[in-house]
């Protein structure tokens, strides 16, 4: 069952690509610039790792499901795939996997953003720990959070400059 929830977040985490891409040609087509490059490869590089991760930790080191502590993860990833498309349909054709801004538009107010800068991290980051625990695969939880920390420093940064947030 583990190995089906998997792929449901590989299946949705596809469906983010194509819409991230269409999303890109289209802002790209208003004059877009797109800020921090570099740290991109090593954004889809760490969440690849994570789903790989999740697949060989429980298989590997023999992982079992605790109930107490897998529904409750189960919960939480619901939860942080709920925040993941409520950012996206606020953002509406700005949202993408890249950072890429469009000349002279307003800030986003709606939504999740009416809260905080940068909710979707906030989905990053629980499902960072929680998909993982789903089935004990704490090692895999643990490397990419620590990863995943360093990783959103930069992007972060590199947003909040692009986007003029001070």
């Amino acid at each position: 069952m583990y190995y089906l929830l998997i792929l449901a977040v590989v299946i949705e985490r596809v469906a983010e690509l194509v819409v991230a891409r269409r999303n890109a040609r289209w802002s790209f087509d208003q004059g877009g610039k797109e800020f921090g490059q570099r740290h991109y490869v090593v954004m889809v590089a760490l969440h690849t790792a994570l789903l790989l991760g999740c697949l060989i930790e429980p298989w590997a080191l023999h992982r079992p499901f605790i109930p107490w502590l897998g529904w409750p993860m189960v919960a939480i990833l619901v939860l942080s795939q709920a925040l993941r498309w409520w950012c996206i349909k606020s953002l509406g054709k700005r949202w993408n996997t890249r950072v890429i801004v469009l000349p002279d538009e307003q800030l986003v107010q709606k939504g999740p953003y009416r809260f905080m800068h940068h909710p979707n991290y906030v989905a990053v980051v629980a499902e960072g720990f929680a998909l993982p625990l789903v089935h004990t695969a704490w090692l895999t939880a643990l490397l990419f959070s620590v990863a995943n920390a360093i990783l959103l420093s930069v992007r972060v940064r590199v947003e909040n400059v692009a986007l003029g947030y001070r």
